[in-house]
């Protein structure tokens, strides 16, 4: 946990280095949290996958092996993409915090991009919000 909230830190120190702003009409109060929240999420999918992270990272490429994962701390949390993520890319929801996660499931972008998911939940920034039920379940 120590090695993926420093990689977190980091994360938000470059952001910051760089005056980078973020994505998708995001507000900047909790910067620091969804940088070590993400960054422990995608430990824990790659802990789950048996996958090695090296948490480098890299600006669109995948978090974790080829996968990508989303992490939130609500327990009815949807699975959010993008309409620039990849539609080859398959995307895990992992719901939890302070290091503990369960996986709540997945899909390819492309399946998650239907217009039933498509919303608009926070106000100006809509996506597709894909509800757990609709994830399909990977193990590792």
């Amino acid at each position: 946990m120590q090695i993926a909230a420093n990689v977190g830190v980091q994360r938000q120190l470059q952001n910051l280095k760089n005056d980078a702003t973020p994505a998708y009409g995001a507000g900047s109060s909790n910067d620091w949290q969804l940088h070590v929240e993400g960054a422990l999420g995608e430990m824990a999918l790659a802990k789950h996958l048996g996958i090695y992270w090296d948490g480098k990272g890299q600006m669109r490429a995948p978090d974790v092996g080829n996968v990508d994962v989303r992490t939130s701390n609500r327990n009815s949390a949807r699975l959010i993409i993008h309409n620039s993520d990849p539609d080859d890319r398959f995307f895990f929801l992992l719901i939890g915090g302070n290091g503990r996660y369960r996986c709540a499931g997945g899909v390819y972008g492309r399946d998650g991009k239907r217009d039933e998911f498509w919303t608009d939940p926070a106000g100006g920034r809509p996506a597709y919000f894909v509800p757990q039920n609709k994830l399909g379940v990977i193990n590792g």
